[in-house]
């Protein structure tokens, strides 16, 4: 199969779809490969090393588009990117596509075969090529709040560890999967006093055992939410609906009830943000401020550790890929944990909290996703 890999072209996004590693398996499997001149330059991968690997490197990502039979992203593509796309075409990328109609209208338009990482499954229930963006993500979310609680970053001037003889920052972290657990141990390790939200009581054991102590965990209410919310000086917003649209959980009101200058970091953004007051940022402008309430928004956090988020997500997207180069679309007809990632194909819709949101919206049909593959 013949692969392109173009560089990403979204605000500060420094990721690659492959790395020079990774193209070595592509190509001692028989595949061959196409990157994006510079595509890895930004995170020490330069054309060399691409080339040492046995790719081809291509000057203008245009004929990635046209000549590739799977194109291998990380984010979702852009418009222009989507009007470059055709049907019988594979897309093995982040999709995120609850809350963007207009990339899922134009991926239909395309009639493009887009498998999304966020819903491939595991034996397990997990996500397994999110949960290596979702670890980043939820460690980078207490680095960015802790920052931006500083007083000549707009924050209240709260230190989050404290120090000897002065309390230590209060967090608040919604929701205890991959993020939300990730999220406390790093507060946790930086001295904070954390509190972690769940609506699952077996998860909230889990934690209590894997912390042994040293976070309160707190079945997650309307309340709950309420009543820890005011106390916090960081709240993060870790919550996961797969493929759907996060939902909104801490509202304009309880802003308004919160600390000024307090923080809060919303890392569902990708799927619509779990904040009432939510809007995506850029690692560019990343803050902005409601009811005196710092919010960072950035819709790509791992995009600021690129090097490091790159090589991990690889190392989670290589045997799905490499299955899908392998055997095309009956890799999903093997497979249903990747069948899982089938979200477009043919113009339709084939991820079901993903027509859910948009498909009425759009005008699209909902096509059972093990029929497209039989199809």
């Amino acid at each position: 199969m013949l692969i392109g890999v173009p560089k990403e072209i979204k605000n500060h996004e420094y990721r690659i779809g492959l790395t020079p590693a990774a193209v070595r398996e592509y190509v001692a499997h028989g595949h061959q490969v196409m990157v994006e001149q510079n595509g890895g330059l930004a995170i020490g991968f330069t054309n060399e090393d691409y080339e040492q690997a046995g790719a081809t490197i291509i000057a203008d990502a245009k004929e990635i588009f046209a000549k590739a039979e799977m194109i291998i992203k990380v984010k979702e593509p852009q418009p222009h990117e989507c009007e470059q796309l055709r049907e019988g075409q594979i897309l093995y990328t982040y999709l995120h596509l609850a809350p963007d109609p207009v990339q899922t209208e134009l991926l239909a338009k395309a009639g493009v075969t887009a498998i999304a990482y966020e819903t491939v499954t595991d034996r397990n229930g997990g996500l397994p090529l999110l949960a290596p963006m979702s670890e980043v993500a939820g460690r980078m979310s207490i680095q960015a709040g802790a920052h931006h609680l500083e007083k000549a970053n707009g924050g209240s001037g709260t230190l989050l560890g404290g120090v000897p003889g002065v309390a230590p920052a209060k967090v608040l972290v919604i929701g205890g999967g991959v993020v939300g657990t990730q999220a406390a141990k790093m507060a946790v390790g930086m001295g904070a006093d954390v509190t972690i939200l769940d609506r699952s009581l077996p998860r909230l054991r889990q934690l209590d055992d894997i912390f042994a102590g040293r976070v309160k965990t707190i079945y997650s209410t309307v309340d709950a939410i309420d009543v820890f919310s005011r106390e916090a000086d960081l709240v993060i917003g870790a919550v996961l609906i797969p493929g759907a649209a996060a939902p909104k959980l801490l509202t304009r009101e309880h802003l308004q009830n919160m600390k000024p200058g307090s923080v809060v970091v919303d890392v569902a953004i990708d799927q619509g943000g779990c904040f009432e007051t939510s809007k995506a940022t850029t690692h560019q402008d990343p803050t902005y401020v409601v009811e005196d309430v710092i919010h960072y928004c950035v819709a790509n956090m791992p995009g600021g550790v690129a090097r490091t988020s790159t090589i991990a997500l690889n190392n989670a997207t290589l045997p799905f890929g490499l299955a899908l180069a392998n055997k095309g679309l009956k890799a999903m007809a093997d497979d249903p944990h990747l069948l899982n990632g089938l979200n477009m194909h043919k113009g339709k819709i084939t991820y079901k909290a993903v027509h859910d949101d948009l498909g009425a919206q759009l005008g699209l049909e909902y096509l059972d996703p093990s029929e497209a593959v039989k199809a």
